[in-house]
């Protein structure tokens, strides 16, 4: 198991048992670096982030871009989540970022999220992408009567105050046309997220990325970087490369010591996936399955779910803290349990796959894409970086060039760092038991 706070790399490790993984044909390892070799922007992580970053670089901007790859694409987060194209980011809703900066603030941070949304169905598209993209609609749902009451205030704010579309659906309008569920009360929904499967979604990134030129080294973990008179020099068991700028992509994969710019500054949280065995026509008459439409809810320590192309049930929730109690058999029977209290006619329904995965959270709950001196990263993606790893890989690549991008929390400033970070999972222990007291009480 790897533990980005305590494993050295994860080169070596085998590719996660996920559902996602049953369905395709992983490609051929690719080379290893050996030997030196020069670029012009090395990039650190072959995920959503590295891979369309460099595309981006080499698209737009005409840069020889070289990506390493601790593992093989499809190894980290990119090919582990819920495939979740999401307009959101972190945990923050848009009243609450009017009230921590202001309204066009919010206004702008949404605009972001949303141009991320309309990114990736675009990449999909043009580039033909056969990543199974489902029908539009992001479901919030309340899982008690204040929740419930907040949502339909974030509906309001939403149309109201952000001119933008939302819509709230009540308690029994919701369980009888998208889900039956037995601790719903009503949801908001908003139009354009959609599920996808992630790992071909992450394998078109990587083919596309390619015919443009871009270099892939698979299995070279890069062991340090070090700044020189010229630009930087990435070291790998195999070899160096040296390069005039430098992008850390790793998101929660990064490895701690690989450089000081991000020490402290994210929490790796584990994230389990279960997948069921297909479920019948008549056991989704039964158990209430009427949309395939990506839905979350509205606890502290949140439930995602999605009815996947096959019929299967994907829900999603929280892991262990430490990695090294990962694999425990409790945390696949605790998201089972929920998935129950909520569908309770699928108590008999085999679980086919289960694995887990790190996300990045940041201090402050929102991504930060950040560049200093020739180096650059996109990371703290709070679990939504299926879709806006695409919009912020396009401004990191323009900020790499010298673009300016809009004046939001966003951008161009670094991520916050962890106090005491050393303690910092101790911290996420003590949250996820304030988390389930307060899921308790509604």
């Amino acid at each position: 198991m790897y533990d980005p706070l305590t494993s050295s790399n994860p080169q070596g490790l085998p590719l996660a048992n996920s559902y996602w993984a049953s369905t395709v044909d992983i490609t051929p390892v690719r080379p290893s670096l050996n030997g030196r070799r020069q670029t012009d922007i090395a990039v650190i992580g072959a995920g959503f982030t590295g891979l369309l970053t460099a595309r981006y670089l080499a698209e737009e901007y005409g840069r020889e871009v070289t990506v390493v790859e601790a593992n093989r694409v499809g190894f980290g987060a990119s090919a582990r989540n819920g495939g979740f194209v999401l307009k959101g980011s972190g945990r923050l809703g848009f009243a609450q970022m009017a009230r921590r900066w202001d309204l066009d603030t919010a206004r702008g941070i949404y605009d972001e999220f949303s141009a991320a949304v309309a990114r990736v169905k675009g990449m999909i598209e043009s580039d033909k992408i056969a990543c199974e993209p489902q029908q539009p609609g992001y479901l919030k749902i309340a899982h008690s009567p204040k929740a419930m009451k907040s949502l339909q205030s974030g509906a309001e704010f939403i149309t109201g105050q952000m001119g933008m579309q939302a819509e709230f659906i009540e308690p029994e309008r919701f369980r009888r046309e998208y889900l039956n569920h037995r601790q719903s009360f009503g949801a908001l929904r908003l139009e354009d997220g959609f599920g996808l499967n992630p790992l071909k979604l992450l394998q078109g990134y990587a083919q596309r990325a390619q015919e443009l030129g871009v270099t892939i080294f698979e299995d070279s973990t890069v062991l340090s970087t070090q700044r020189t008179g010229k630009g930087f020099t990435l070291e790998t068991a195999g070899g160096q490369l040296e390069a005039n700028a430098v992008v850390y992509a790793g998101n929660a994969y990064t490895q701690p010591t690989l450089t000081a710019m991000l020490s402290g500054r994210a929490l790796p949280i584990l994230s389990n996936v279960i997948v069921t065995a297909p479920l019948t026509p008549e056991q989704l008459q039964m158990v209430g399955l009427h949309t395939t439409q990506v839905a979350m809810d509205t606890r502290v320590l949140k439930y995602y779910y999605r009815l996947l192309p096959d019929n299967r049930l994907l829900f999603g929730g929280r892991g262990a803290v430490w990695g090294k109690h990962a694999d425990k058999e409790v945390y696949v029977t605790r998201l089972k349990q929920a998935m129950v209290r909520a569908f309770p006619p699928l108590a008999q329904v085999d679980i086919s796959y289960h694995w887990h995965g790190w996300l990045a959270a940041s201090l402050d709950d929102i991504p930060h894409i950040y560049t200093r001196d020739g180096e650059g990263y996109s990371l703290g993606y709070c679990g939504a970086g299926v879709s806006f790893s695409a919009q912020a890989a396009w401004r990191l690549a323009g900020m790499l060039n010298g673009v300016k991008p809009p004046d939001l929390p966003l951008y161009g400033q670094p991520l916050p760092s962890f106090p005491f970070a050393r303690f910092r999972r101790f911290g996420q222990w003590g949250f996820y038991h304030f988390g389930r007291f307060m899921d308790t009480l509604g």
